[in-house]
C-alpha cells in the first residue's frame, strides 16, 4: 500500500484561509474519489462547496445532499462532480441497492462524506481529507493517498 500525506490548518470561520487553501488540497489529492471524513459539524460539506466553487461549480447549485444521498454538478471544464452524503443510509446494501458504486467507478469526481458508511463499496484507489478541530479552533486538515 501506498500512502501520501499532507497537513494544512486553517483558523475556524476563516472561510479567506479556506479559499486559499483549496488549490493545495486539490494539488494534493491524487484520485477522484476523495473520502471526508470528520465529526459532525466539523465542516466537510463547507470544504467541498469550496472546492466546488474554486472549480468553477455555480455557488447558486450548491447544497448539501444529506436528504438526497448525491448531488451532481459541473464544473467550468463540464466536468461532473458527484458529491455524496452517506450519513443517513442504514447500511452498504441499501447504497448498492441506490447504484453509488457505479458512480465511484465512472472516472468522475466522486466526493463522500461519511465514507465508513460504504467502505466495501468504494474502489481501491482514494484520496483522503479528514477534518478535526485544534486546540485553538482551527481546522486541520490532512489529506492522504491510498493506492493498493
Amino acid at each position: 500500500m501506498y500512502f501520501c500525506s499532507m497537513e494544512i490548518c486553517l483558523k475556524a470561520n476563516d472561510m479567506g484561509a479556506l479559499a486559499e487553501a483549496v488549490p493545495k488540497i486539490l494539488e494534493a489529492i491524487d484520485y477522484p474519489v476523495v473520502l471526508i471524513n470528520g465529526s459532525m459539524g466539523a465542516g466537510k460539506t463547507t470544504l467541498v462547496s469550496a472546492i466546488c466553487k474554486h472549480l468553477g461549480v455555480d455557488p447558486n447549485e450548491l447544497s448539501s445532499p444529506t436528504f438526497s444521498l448525491v448531488n451532481e454538478y459541473e464544473d467550468a471544464q463540464s466536468q461532473t462532480i458527484y458529491h455524496f452524503d452517506c450519513y443517513r443510509l442504514k447500511d452498504e446494501e441499501e447504497a448498492y441497492q441506490a447504484g453509488l458504486e457505479e458512480y465511484f467507478f465512472s472516472g468522475s469526481r466522486c466526493w463522500i462524506e461519511w465514507p465508513d458508511k460504504i467502505r466495501n463499496l468504494l474502489p481501491s484507489e482514494w484520496s483522503e481529507l479528514s477534518i478535526s478541530l485544534g486546540p485553538d479552533s482551527e481546522r486541520i486538515i490532512q489529506i492522504r493517498n491510498q493506492h493498493v
